[in-house]
């Protein structure tokens, strides 16, 4: 462990009790228990691969080599990776990019070179499909970003791994199950970090609310929630913002799942310590019908005869997932996946404790523990002075770079700062492999809990196997000693 990751004691730590406890009593506090199954049926029970030993070695608490400048490759250059390559090109070496269309390696040359950051032009590849492996295999990369659809994650980030680079990847990691299992095993055996890029976590209201949780304000936390509503058949599903125009979209042919709900699933569930004294255990999904997608390519002028989308499979996928996960210590998180529906802009992230709600999205606070006790939502200026005094040290300190990059209000490039610091000081990843697998398995999961008739318990792996017990930093690291800070 690097001397920056130092671990102290929060108020969400399990005692050595409840350790003993709820491994003896978890099975019970389940989903799969009488209330929600009726006891006719058990969870099902993914298998859970041994490691093998002398070729898998746990990455908990593994640090990154240390780098002078971070040397990054790019794969994947669309609507989200060409809007993150400026990003990365402010805090490291780009010296590689990839995509399928060779017009769209050019213009990240380009504004690369133009943005005057480089010490060198960047190689471009664009030769087809499989021409990322020629990206990975090159010595002058220690990293490498994927922003493609989302059937290239796995075999992508595999190959980065095998190859001796470190990943970081757009949501998910992989749909499916044993893709993910196949990338912790793959992280295990090369010794690389894989990581999910999941930048909400980074963003400033997320990281107030986890510092107000470790500051003990919202007492003992019993339960929370998160998800992705998001109404996207347009631009997104129908109108041609990614490309391929179909890929996204016919997701929704393939899988009957909450396939994106990571954005509001990882913040809550780092405040409350999973894969650090909690994990994941169970999980439950119910789905509304398919409805809103044909309606859509029915209705909208502007999905004319010709559209792809009259190609499409039928969309089998409900257009409002709800998931409830149990974890260990007998907590929940409801987790809510929606970009079928007319619906605003929501993450739906919630938490609650002994002492306290605080709900994101509406801008409400009540706590005990500060006085509130009128049964009155602490909103406007009085929520966001609360939140104010828990600021993470990162937004004080990168807040000029923040609104000059951008990217969701700043968050994407702390996001990609922070990944960038923790390799270059030779620290820990702040979400780490076992994080994406956990988060990510939600996808495959509530599309193993829909089949049927739904509302079947599924159990949720340990990928952590058995490390899951262990207290280690994620976001509650202080500010460390970096020269690169000093001249923000």
């Amino acid at each position: 462990m690097s001397p920056n990751d130092s671990v102290e004691p929060t108020g969400n730590q399990p005692s050595r009790r409840d350790l003993l406890r709820t491994g003896a009593l978890g099975v019970a506090a389940g989903l799969g228990g009488v209330a929600l199954s009726g006891g006719a049926a058990e969870a099902a029970q993914p298998a859970e691969p041994q490691r093998i030993k002398g070729r898998e070695k746990p990455m908990v608490n593994v640090p990154f080599e240390g780098f002078d400048r971070v040397r990054v490759g790019l794969i994947g250059l669309g609507n989200r990776g060409s809007d993150q390559a400026l990003r990365w090109g402010a805090v490291s070496t780009v010296t590689a990019v990839c995509d399928i269309r060779p017009e769209q390696v050019a213009q990240t040359i380009r504004q690369l070179r133009e943005q005057g950051l480089q010490d060198r032009e960047p190689v471009g590849y664009s030769g087809g499909e499989e021409d990322y492996l020629n990206l990975v295999r090159r010595d002058d990369v220690d990293l490498i970003y994927i922003a493609t659809p989302w059937e290239w994650h796995h075999p992508q980030a595999k190959a980065a791994m095998e190859h001796g680079k470190h990943v970081a990847v757009e949501l998910p990691i992989a749909p499916r199950l044993d893709d993910i299992w196949d990338l912790v095993r793959t992280s295990e055996r090369t010794g690389k970090h894989c990581m999910l890029m999941e930048n909400v976590n980074y963003f400033r209201p997320e990281m107030q609310m986890f510092n107000l949780a470790r500051a003990g304000h919202l007492g003992e936390l019993q339960h929370g929630s998160g998800g992705y509503v998001h109404d996207l058949r347009w631009p997104y599903l129908f109108g041609g913002a990614y490309h391929p125009e179909h890929w996204r979209r016919r997701w929704q042919t393939r899988m009957n799942a909450a396939h994106y709900p990571m954005h509001g699933l990882g913040p809550v569930a780092a405040c409350l310590d999973i894969n650090r004294g909690d994990r994941f255990e169970e999980l439950i999904a119910v789905a509304s019908q398919p409805k809103a997608l044909a309606l859509f390519r029915e209705e909208d002028p502007r999905v004319g005869p010709d559209h792809s989308a009259w190609d499409d499979d039928p969309y089998i996928s409900g257009d409002r997932k709800t998931v409830f996960v149990q974890t260990a210590r007998g907590r929940f998180i409801r987790v809510e996946h929606d970009v079928n529906s007319p619906h605003p802009y929501t993450r739906e992230t919630t938490l609650t404790g002994t002492r306290g709600s605080i709900e994101l999205d509406n801008a409400r606070v009540y706590l005990e523990s500060l006085g509130h006790t009128d049964h009155s939502w602490r909103t406007g200026s009085a929520f966001s002075s609360i939140l104010a005094q828990h600021d993470h040290w990162l937004w004080p300190a990168l807040q000029r770079l923040a609104d000059q990059y951008g990217g969701h209000g700043g968050g994407d490039f702390v996001a990609i700062f922070r990944l960038i610091q923790l390799m270059r000081l030779g620290m820990t990843p702040d979400i780490d492999v076992y994080d994406s697998a956990a988060w990510c398995s939600v996808i495959p999961l509530s599309h193993e809990s829909l089949k049927g008739r739904g509302f079947r318990p599924v159990k949720v792996p340990d990928f952590t196997r058995g490390h899951w017990r262990e207290a280690r930093p994620t976001f509650d690291r202080s500010r460390p000693d970096d020269p690169w800070l000093e001249d923000v």
